[in-house]
């Protein structure tokens, strides 16, 4: 069997973000895979360690992507596509279109990915590259199981779960709970580095998705002024507390 699995570079949940000129300032933030594409690529793995085949993995981005796809090659993918995409003027339209052209010579019979990023979370480019490669598709996936040319998923929904079953070809979206992500071996990390990572330009692709998303500004939120104390006695306090309440908050 051939399973793609699609991931993301993100920045690290735990890292403190700057924001500089209307962009998140890169330096010294630590990066990691997106933690949902993270159960993609396990439940990937498991996949192949049951039925056999290949698992490739794909991304869309700079070079720096590189270190996030090494690090899914040494959990056991066996090889690693990065489009480029530098120069190009992207939202998740254009990198939908980008990733489904890439995989779409691969004949793969499964595509797996996480169901939103962590960082811009707008869960469109999986279900994007579904309807655009003409698969079926389940989304937000807590199970999954193989058999006879069909997938069976099953996912929660309000006051239950939802049991869905597809044919292969098929993409599927991983949410929390599907499995426990592995962690790289030595081992693996020592054959992650003799593994194929092929470049593909964005240019070759014959992209003709236009962006249609511009972010015009980037920033933090307003810190959260420090809470006021009132100390005098009894009734003072809260002749003051209401006083703030009607005149300063206006709830009263």
């Amino acid at each position: 069997m051939k399973i793609a699995v699609l991931i993301k570079q993100t920045f690290d949940t735990e890292a403190k973000i700057v924001v500089k000129e209307g962009k998140v300032d890169p330096s010294g933030v630590n990066v990691i895979i997106n933690p949902y594409d993270e159960f993609a690529i396990e439940e990937a793995l498991r996949i192949k360690e049951k039925v056999g085949g290949e698992v490739v993995v794909f991304s869309a981005g700079s070079d720096k992507v590189t270190e996030s796809l090494r690090k899914a090659l040494a959990m056991g993918a066996d090889r690693a596509v990065r489009v480029e995409l530098d120069g190009v003027a992207v939202d998740e339209g254009v990198v939908a279109e980008a990733l489904a052209k890439a995989l779409g010579e691969g004949n793969f019979d499964l595509v797996l990915t996480g169901w939103l990023a962590i960082d811009d979370r707008s869960a469109q480019v999986g279900v994007r590259v579904a309807e655009i490669l003409n698969l079926s598709q389940i989304n937000m996936v807590t199970q999954l199981e193989l058999a006879d040319g069909k997938l069976t998923g099953s996912r929660e929904i309000e006051g239950g779960m939802e049991v869905v079953e597809v044919p292969l070809p098929a993409l599927i979206t991983a949410q929390r709970g599907l499995n426990e992500p592995r962690y790289p071996s030595m081992k693996g990390i020592m054959q992650a580095k003799k593994k194929e990572l092929k470049v593909v330009n964005a240019s070759d692709l014959n992209i003709s998705a236009q962006p249609k998303v511009e972010v015009k500004d980037v920033f933090l939120p307003k810190a959260k002024e420090a809470g006021k104390i009132y100390k005098d006695d009894m009734a003072a306090a809260v002749s003051a507390l209401v006083k703030a309440l009607r005149e300063e908050a206006k709830v009263i």
